[in-house]
């Protein structure tokens, strides 16, 4: 049960689409009751009716296509989980579903800020002074003898290292972000500004940070 392979470019109008589906033919209260009760027929049904509505919903909340893909899967699995909890004497079942999707979709806006928040803090703590572009990184130290350490401990990174901490810090990326702008796996990123950041710890003196 995938999404429809050209959701992603779709210009989704989640009112539209909700008043659509509602006045469909289709009982989506009773498609509901019967997921509650174990039917994965019915849910097979109810998954084609709403995942555009949900796939909406999650769209014009992240603003990332990917992002809403995930949100759409993640939302329609909880709602084959509480289904057994819907009551269509308190609401319809598209309503009750697109109230899941909107509050799953602003939790992961909340999430990805505060990973933004804690990645900005550790790039704060991180390394003493303002990482400028391509291979210096001496602006704003207090003294040239900071500003040689500094150099010196730039100079024994990769180039890889290099160009993953100048995007974080400099550039105020998070993991995630230079992980699309590189086209790398978020694991890789991380372990290239873990290490990167050891080296310039050990080469400047700076109190050990992490990577999460």
């Amino acid at each position: 049960m995938g999404l429809p392979a050209d959701l992603g470019r779709r210009d989704p109008k989640p009112s539209r689409l909700l008043r659509i589906v509602e006045d469909s033919t289709v009982d989506l209260d009773d498609l509901l009751v019967q997921v509650g009760r174990g039917d994965r027929l019915a849910f097979d049904r109810l998954y084609d009716a709403l995942a555009p509505v949900v796939y909406g919903v999650a769209r014009r909340v992240v603003r990332d296509v990917g992002m809403a893909e995930e949100i759409t899967q993640e939302v329609l699995v909880e709602v084959w989980r509480q289904a057994p909890r819907f009551d269509p004497a308190k609401g319809r079942a598209a309503s009750w579903v697109v109230t899941i999707a909107h509050r799953r979709a602003v939790d992961r806006v909340r999430s990805e800020q505060s990973r933004r928040d804690r990645d900005q803090r550790e790039a704060l703590g991180a390394v003493p002074a303002a990482i400028a572009t391509g291979d210096e990184i001496t602006a704003g130290l207090d003294a040239a003898a900071d500003a040689e350490r500094v150099t010196a401990g730039i100079a024994t990174l990769t180039g890889n290292q290099r160009e993953a901490i100048r995007l974080a810090f400099f550039d105020g990326r998070t993991h995630r972000e230079i992980a699309e702008h590189l086209g790398l796996p978020l694991g890789t990123v991380k372990t290239r500004i873990r290490d990167g950041l050891v080296r310039l710890r050990d080469a400047i003196g700076s109190p050990e940070v992490t990577c999460s």
